[in-house]
């Protein structure tokens, strides 16, 4: 029996997410994108997980779309691989993850592994990464939201750059158009990763989650829409388990221990 594509482990309030298909460079087949669609779906749904930390087995973070295997499976309505109790890790169909994700590459991260860290909130590379958007060389266009998020991110004429060349480019240039927001030595990307995954997960969960809220709301909907679910926000919040256990940690200058309530 085949090890699974996708491999998960709890460690606390942490949920590791790992690509686990290093023999293909962790190229993404159709059971390695549902099975990922699966992970952020218990990620999602789990009160007692807080953050998810995406990393990959091997030297390679992805290669990019197994398009051998998915590419027969793209149909008039495109590609659709999310599950009942899945979520889409691109956050371009249906409801997005509402728990931050950390993401660590190194080697090689092609096409929907930079997606992946768009999509995400905070994102390590090991220094030798290479990275490239190739999908124009292929016949097709970035459908995992780099077309939306990387001129975003890294402003238009840096990601018309890239995504319209396909040209690599490496982890400090990654770094300068505010791809990824550390570089580390190689081999230390996933500590790193975790080391954030823990101080995110050490707030409090509820203002974490409606905080990323509120600002994919900005995002998507614009400010007036974020602005309107400010105050409604803060009324819940206040009124929280949590934000007494904070007082008490601010009144006492103790360190709060966060119950998600």
């Amino acid at each position: 029996m085949s090890e699974p594509k996708i491999l998960t482990e709890r460690r606390g309030h942490l949920l590791l997410i790992g690509l686990n298909r290093p023999e293909k460079r962790n190229a993404a087949d159709y059971e390695l994108l549902n099975a990922l669609a699966e992970a952020y779906g218990e990620l999602d749904r789990d009160p007692e997980l807080r953050v998810g930390v995406v990393h990959a087995i091997g030297d390679h973070f992805t290669g990019g779309l197994d398009l051998a295997d998915v590419g027969p499976r793209i149909g008039p309505e495109g590609l659709s691989f999310v599950g009942e109790t899945g979520v889409d890790p691109w956050g371009v169909s249906g409801p997005r993850v509402r728990k931050p994700v950390v993401v660590a590459v190194q080697g090689t991260c092609l096409t929907l592994g930079i997606e992946l860290i768009l999509a995400a909130d905070v994102a390590v590379a090991a220094r030798s990464t290479r990275f490239a958007q190739i999908e124009v060389g292929r016949g097709i266009l970035p459908f995992g939201g780099a077309t939306i998020r990387f001129p975003r991110s890294a402003g238009w004429g840096n990601a018309m750059r890239y995504i319209l060349t396909g040209d690599a480019f490496d982890a400090d240039e990654a770094y300068r158009m505010g791809l990824v927001q550390e570089v580390v030595d190689d081999g230390d990307q996933l500590d790193a990763a975790l080391a954030i995954a823990g101080r995110i997960a050490a707030q409090a969960p509820l203002a974490v989650q409606a905080t990323l809220a509120n600002a994919v709301t900005a995002v998507r909907d614009g400010d007036a829409a974020a602005e309107a679910a400010l105050q409604p926000a803060l009324v819940r919040l206040a009124a929280s388990e949590d934000a007494g256990i904070g007082m008490q940690a601010f009144l006492t200058r103790s360190t709060a221990e966060f119950v998600g309530r």
